[in-house]
């Protein structure tokens, strides 16, 4: 059974971005989404205006928000599922803070509240269930990203009660090579970084409107199980008269899990 996954930074509705503003790139957005037709999405940076529009257009995928009382102005990671492939067991959110079960809390001098969410799901067509965690990492400290990848931790051992397998996507700020990843893969030693597996050449995968990345090594990733083949993983630099989907180039892989 084969299976695709999107991640990216949808980057938030920011006036300033004047050419590149929300409302000219949610097209453009929805159309690599529907094109590449996944089963599995984690976005972030996105307010709930937003991700309302967004999900409006997408042929085939769904928020799963049902856990969350949304805060005004709060930026969510979230996860997405294709309604006709997956089915939804459970979800949640856990703040990366010291009480991560409260909305909107924030430490370890985060520059903003930052957020995991999380999702149990079932494949339909195989039964094989999964528990995909979805995240955003501070972007100024290395040391606050250190503190909340522990909390992530934590908190996927504490919600992933079957010890199911993992899937984690998100925008961590900083590169595979740095200590948010050490703190993962120490923890999780089941997981891969396909990107790695495939021997592809770091590149960056942020820019600035205009399709040049400055810095050459991914801020913005997948882990999945080992046992999970990656049969492809790539960056989306679809621009469409101009207009990039976002600051930061989606990823998409497809996988193949044995029945």
């Amino acid at each position: 059974m084969q299976f695709k996954l999107i991640t990216s930074n949808i980057r938030f509705d920011n006036p300033k971005d004047k050419h590149h503003s929300w409302a000219k790139r949610r097209p453009v957005l929805s159309k690599i989404i529907n094109r590449f037709n996944p089963d599995l999405m984690g976005t972030q940076e996105g307010l709930k205006p937003q991700l309302t529009e967004l999900e409006s257009e997408l042929e085939n995928l769904t928020i799963a928000d049902k856990h969350r009382e949304w805060i005004t102005n709060r930026m969510y990671p979230c996860i997405w599922y294709n309604r006709q492939t997956i089915t939804l067991l459970d979800s949640g959110d856990s703040w990366l803070s010291l009480t991560p079960q409260v909305p909107g809390s924030s430490s370890f001098e985060s520059a903003f509240p930052r957020l995991c969410t999380w999702i149990k799901g079932k494949f339909n067509s195989n039964n094989f269930e999964f528990f995909y965690a979805n995240l955003h990492l501070d972007n100024v400290l290395e040391s606050t990203r250190k503190q909340q990848a522990q909390v992530l931790i934590n908190e996927i051992k504490k919600n992933n009660t079957n010890n199911l397998p993992l899937i984690i996507t998100g925008d961590f700020n900083e590169s595979p090579k740095k200590p948010a990843r050490h703190i993962v893969e120490k923890n999780f030693p089941q997981l891969q970084d396909p990107w790695k597996t495939l021997m592809k050449p770091e590149v960056g995968t942020h820019h600035s409107f205009d399709g040049i990345s400055k810095n050459t090594e991914r801020i913005d990733w997948m882990m999945v199980q080992k046992d999970i083949k990656c049969l492809s993983i790539q960056l989306d630099k679809t621009v469409i008269d101009g207009i990039y989907p976002s600051d930061h180039f989606p990823i998409t892989g497809i996988f193949e899990i044995q029945d």
